[in-house]
């Protein structure tokens, strides 16, 4: 794990790094001005891992009462594999908790299995299939719960 990994709430000046990383790592990206929006939501947790001064993955949760969404889960692709998103899952996980999340959900390619050993090492089961969710490439996602 990359020691020199700071967790903290997204800003304002991240998301054009953010957005350069959701485009980079997602067939269908959200925009900037969607992680703007989504930055003035009472039920919106994102959070940024940053690496010497520099954005290197973000995740968010959208809250309801007592679930959450997992969204935009991304690391820059030069540091994947080192924890940053092992370590940025777990602080979501917890700042969830402390905001009163006992359940949490989130939507997976069925091949990104890099992913899913992340989420079943936190405790999540898969619990359904959305059939051809995802396009470019079409694959099912598979639905992934965390439940107290």
């Amino acid at each position: 794990m990359r020691p020199d990994i700071e967790i903290r709430p997204m800003r304002e000046t991240d998301v054009p790094a953010v957005a350069a990383i959701e485009a980079a790592s997602f067939s269908e990206p959200w925009s900037a001005a969607s992680f703007y929006e989504i930055l003035k939501r009472e039920d919106a947790l994102y959070l940024t891992a940053v690496s010497e001064g520099s954005v290197a993955g973000m995740c968010g949760l959208l809250i309801g009462p007592y679930e959450a969404e997992v969204f935009n889960a991304a690391v820059l692709s030069k540091l994947r594999g080192q924890g940053v998103a092992g370590k940025m899952f777990a602080e979501l996980l917890k700042r969830g908790g402390e905001r009163g999340v006992t359940d949490f959900t989130l939507e997976v390619r069925a091949s990104n299995q890099a992913a899913i050993r992340l989420y079943e090492k936190n405790g999540f089961v898969t619990e359904g299939v959305r059939p051809r969710f995802y396009r470019d490439p079409e694959e099912d996602a598979l639905i992934m719960w965390r439940r107290s």
